[in-house]
Order: C-alpha cells, then sequence, then structure tokens
C-alpha cells in the first residue's frame, strides 16, 4: 500500500529535500506541495493525503494554525498532521500536539526518523522526536497542564493500564505485543479503545495523559518516543 504524502514549507530547498528523501521509499508518494499556511489547508482538503507534513514558520497561517484546520478536536474527517521543523520550542510543540498533531519532527533528525514518523502517522501512531519527547514527559511528570483530562481512576482494565503504561514509555504496538505476549492486532484494539474511554484522539495524548496522572513511574531512557 503507497502512502501519499503532502508537503507544506515556504522553503522551496526544503521541499525538494523532503519530497526527495520520501519518494525515495518503495512505499511513499509526494502527490502535493505548498508554500504558505492557505494553500497548505486547501491543497490536503482537496487531495485528502495519507499523512501532512507541516512546517510551524510559514505565510498566511503558521503550521498550528493549519493542524487546527486539519486534525482539530472541531474536525469532522481529520487528517494526520506530523510536524517538522527546525524549531522545537516548547510552544510550538504544545501548541501543535493540542492542535491533533501526531508527530513533531526536527528537521536535523535525520531521514530514517522522518520516513519512520511518516510510517507512523499512516497507521495511527504516532512518534516525536526523541530530544522533545524526554523533554515534553519531564515537564508533565512535573505536574506541568498539558493535554490535560480526566484526573480520577480511569475506567480501565488491568490490562488497558500496562498497554497505557507501555505507550507513555515509547513503546510501539509491535513491541506492546512482544511484551504483553499478545497479538498485534489485540494491541491495536485495547489502544483504539483506551482512546474511546479517555475521550482521546492519538497515541502521544494517551503517553501525555499517563505522565500528567502519574501512571508511569520512570521516564523514557534516551531515543525513545512515542509510537
Amino acid at each position: 500500500m503507497t502512502i501519499t504524502v503532502l508537503i507544506a514549507d515556504d522553503q522551496a530547498m526544503i521541499r525538494r529535500g523532503l519530497r526527495l528523501i520520501l519518494e525515495d521509499q518503495p512505499d511513499i508518494t509526494v502527490i502535493g506541495e505548498a508554500a504558505d499556511g492557505a494553500d497548505a489547508i486547501e491543497a490536503a482538503r482537496r487531495l485528502r493525503p495519507d499523512v501532512c507534513l507541516v512546517d510551524i514558520r510559514m505565510p498566511a497561517l503558521d503550521g498550528i494554525e493549519v493542524t487546527r484546520a486539519l486534525a482539530g478536536p472541531d474536525v469532522v474527517d481529520p487528517l494526520r498532521v506530523v510536524v517538522v521543523t527546525t524549531f522545537d520550542l516548547d510552544e510550538y510543540v504544545y501548541g501543535a500536539l493540542r492542535g491533533g498533531a501526531v508527530g513533531f519532527v526536527l528537521k536535523d533528525a535525520g531521514p530514517a526518523l522522518l520516513v519512520e514518523a511518516v510510517r507512523a502517522a499512516h497507521n495511527g501512531e504516532a512518534l516525536v522526536s526523541p530530544s522533545i519527547t524526554l523533554r515534553l514527559l519531564r515537564h508533565l511528570n512535573d505536574g506541568t497542564p498539558q493535554l490535560r483530562t480526566d484526573t480520577g481512576q480511569p475506567p480501565l482494565t488491568g490490562r488497558e493500564m500496562e498497554v497505557v503504561r507501555a505507550v507513555a514509555r515509547g513503546r510501539t504496538n509491535q513491541e506492546i505485543g512482544s511484551e504483553l505476549f499478545i497479538s498485534l492486532s489485540t494491541v491495536k484494539g485495547h489502544v483504539s479503545g483506551i482512546q474511546a474511554k479517555l475521550g482521546l484522539r492519538n497515541r502521544v495524548e494517551v503517553a501525555a495523559w499517563a505522565w500528567e496522572n502519574r501512571f508511569v513511574d520512570a521516564l523514557v531512557p534516551p531515543g525513545s518516543s512515542p509510537g
């Protein structure tokens, strides 16, 4: 199955570089480009790509506004947005994730992580650059309120809580299945059920919820990332 991608970045050289990286993969095809936020929204709604790669700083509308328009809480049929940027400021990270992004990748993270983020988004998972993930989770563990939902005891089964903790530590579905001795389809079913019960939209929010509510005892090691 081919993964279709839209690239939104105001620099032509960056768009070309991202296109070359992605189209070097046999399962990824770039079907459109946009040089500003307004064009990005129009192209995404018209082309309906599997994944939208969106820069933070663009003319007309910035990447956070684009993310909200394509994947925000009020969007009926949201698209999957991965923010790709040079800037890892906390306000950008939180803004993008609250806006509905399922990934946040730094441009200097390397081609492999970019490709992994696209595939993760297409699979309904999420990936955030490792350095950002650690900082995000440390803030949450210190009590910084972000992506907060109900703080009471969750209506989750014991198995679901095991899955939540694994997601919060950055495990993929395959790794969770291996750790808990359950099938990949069972893991996906648990993740979907957890998101529905907690009113969360993706794995990033599940991880944030777990850290905010102290259901994880230790920080993920360097190099780990949700998704």
